[in-house]
Order: structure tokens, then C-alpha cells, then sequence
């Protein structure tokens, strides 16, 4: 299999809408590997701790390396990313997490009228290397990197790289790391698949709106699955996984949507869906067998409208797998 290497340079403009109106930048062949040089979320607009995002961002945020077509992909299939490696790059300090306005958890949206004012602005640029980043003297928060936006292509529409959605986009999963494998849906010929905005770590559900933002070098090998139907992202973990601490691989399921518990809904059918088809289930054992032994994790909540929910299930369950 071949390796493709796509620099910044053979990038050339980045994208902030994910759709199947760019050339693609790339073509490859199922199996073969990809080494991507990915820009911070910003980037690189935010340079030192004094650049306020108010100031320095403007409406492009998230750039999207892509799209990249791979062979032998049609609608109805899925592609499998196996991400290999995630490595920090550029000078430092290369880490910035941030405050901005009208985002994150606890703050008045500009679709929401509040009479408060926005959050103050602080700006965090930090050292970044794969021995962790430095918070300060005291904490140093360990390299746990992932990619947090890739995705397919939609049939039509062009959606908004700061929006997850069914095929994938800003979902900020932080099991889309190395060691694992993700599962995207195929709506055109190729798939096109976008990705960027990776985190030198990150909590679940990124409250504030930001992670630890850094340009990185990912290397991920990229294949067709044309056996797998997945309506949104499914992936696999080595292990661990966090919902109930268990130290073993697994396998997930997500929802994406614009309620909570619709995401959480979708998240629990398609693994219901996969049981069945799987393992000669009933869907009604499926479904208790979910509630046993499956774990709900919150992926995402900042990135209206939509939000992102996974349902884990420990593959020690299906030993003669």
C-alpha cells in the first residue's frame, strides 16, 4: 500500500464547510495511508496570550484539510479511518485554549437574549509535546491527543465545519485518537473525507468551547467497507474506555441531533441495530442488554445546533468474536 503525504503547501486553502462541491486535494486507494499536517482551529490567528479572539478571529474557524477520495467508495458504504499516530508540530509555544464569545456551556449564545455580558476573554498559550502540556508550575495536563472534526461528505448540502452532523464533522470525540478505528457513511462516490481541528487533550463535552487547539501530523490508514452500513460515526476503541472506567476495547455507536435525548435515542438504536444483526438478537434483548451492559457517554454539547452522544459496549461481552 502507498503513503500519501499532504502537506500545507499541497493543501493550499483550507475548507470551513464540509461538502462534495471541492476537488478533491487527494486521491488513494483503499488501504493506503495518509500523513496529514492539520492547522489549530484558529489557523494559527491566535499567536500570543494578548490576541483576543473578539479581535483576531473572524467567521472562518476550524479549517478542514480535504477532501480526500478514496477509490472504490460508493453511497452505502462506510469508510474505515484507523488513525495510527497523532504527532504535535510547529514552534511553540503551539497550544492555545481560549474563551470566546456568545460560546460554550455556560455562557448566553448570540441566539439566546441575555441581558449579561459575554464572558471575559482569556487566552491560553501553552507548550505542547507528547510528555503532556504545561498548564503552570503545578499541572501538566497529559498528551491525549484526537482529531476533533472529520467527516464525509453529504449528498447535497455543505454544512458548517463547526457543526457535527450525521457524517461525522465537529464532533470532538476524544476515541477518534490513535490506537482506534472510526466508521463514516458514504453519500458520494469517493466519500470525500475532511479532517482538522485536533486537541492535544480535551474533556468530554469541551465546555468552554476550546481544547488544548495545536497543529498536529496525523497519520491514518484509510479503507472501504462496502459490508457496513452506518446511518452516522461508529468506532471502535483498543481500551480503555472511560463511561464506567473499564480498562478493555469496545465498541460505539453515536447520535447525533439537536436534542440531547434524541442524540442519546439514536446512539442506543444503531447499537441496537448492530446486536441484531450481529449476534441473532431480538431487538426487545437487544435493547435489555443495552440497558445491562452498554455505557451512555456525552460527547459534545457547545456545538449547536447539534449535539453528539455515544453508547459503548465492552467487546469481552462476544468472546468467540
Amino acid at each position: 500500500m502507498t503513503t500519501h503525504n499532504l502537506t500545507e503547501e499541497m493543501q493550499g486553502e483550507y475548507h470551513y464547510t464540509v461538502g462534495p462541491y471541492a476537488d478533491p486535494v487527494l486521491e488513494i486507494e483503499p488501504g493506503d495511508t495518509v500523513e496529514v499536517e492539520t492547522h489549530d482551529a484558529f489557523e494559527g490567528a491566535i499567536e500570543t496570550e494578548d490576541d483576543l479572539p473578539s479581535e483576531v478571529l473572524g467567521d472562518y474557524l476550524n479549517p478542514q484539510n480535504g477532501p480526500i477520495y478514496v477509490e472504490g467508495a460508493e453511497p452505502g458504504d462506510a469508510i474505515a479511518i484507523t488513525i495510527e499516530s497523532i504527532e504535535p508540530r510547529g514552534p511553540q509555544p503551539r497550544g492555545t485554549t481560549c474563551t470566546v464569545p456568545y460560546f460554550g456551556g455556560l455562557s448566553a449564545t448570540d441566539r439566546t437574549a441575555m441581558l449579561h455580558d459575554p464572558l471575559p476573554e482569556i487566552v491560553k498559550k501553552l507548550e505542547v509535546t507528547t510528555d503532556g502540556t504545561v498548564w503552570n508550575d503545578d499541572i501538566t495536563i497529559p498528551y491525549e491527543p484526537f482529531i476533533g472534526t472529520i467527516s464525509t461528505s453529504p449528498e447535497i448540502n455543505s454544512v458548517d465545519a463547526l457543526t457535527p452532523f450525521k457524517h461525522g464533522g465537529n464532533m470532538d470525540l476524544p476515541d477518534v485518537c490513535p490506537g482506534n478505528t472510526i466508521y463514516l457513511p458514504v453519500e458520494v462516490e469517493g466519500g470525500y473525507v475532511y479532517l482538522g481541528d485536533c486537541h492535544a487533550a480535551q474533556g468530554d463535552g469541551e465546555v468552554c468551547v476550546s481544547a488544548i487547539e495545536t497543529p498536529t501530523e496525523i497519520t491514518a490508514r484509510l479503507t472501504v467497507r462496502p459490508d457496513l452500513d452506518v446511518p452516522a460515526p461508529q468506532f471502535e476503541t483498543a481500551g480503555p474506555f472511560t463511561p464506567s472506567g473499564r480498562d478493555e476495547p469496545a465498541y460505539a455507536t453515536t447520535g447525533v441531533r439537536d436534542d440531547l435525548m434524541d442524540a442519546a435515542s439514536d446512539a442506543v438504536s444503531a447499537m441496537l441495530d448492530r446486536l441484531v444483526a450481529r449476534y441473532d438478537l431480538s431487538r426487545p434483548e437487544a435493547y435489555v442488554l443495552c440497558s445491562v451492559a452498554a455505557d451512555l457517554k456525552i460527547n459534545e454539547v457547545v456545538d449547536a445546533p447539534n449535539w453528539v452522544v455515544s453508547a459503548y459496549l465492552a467487546d469481552s461481552l462476544f468472546p468467540d468474536e
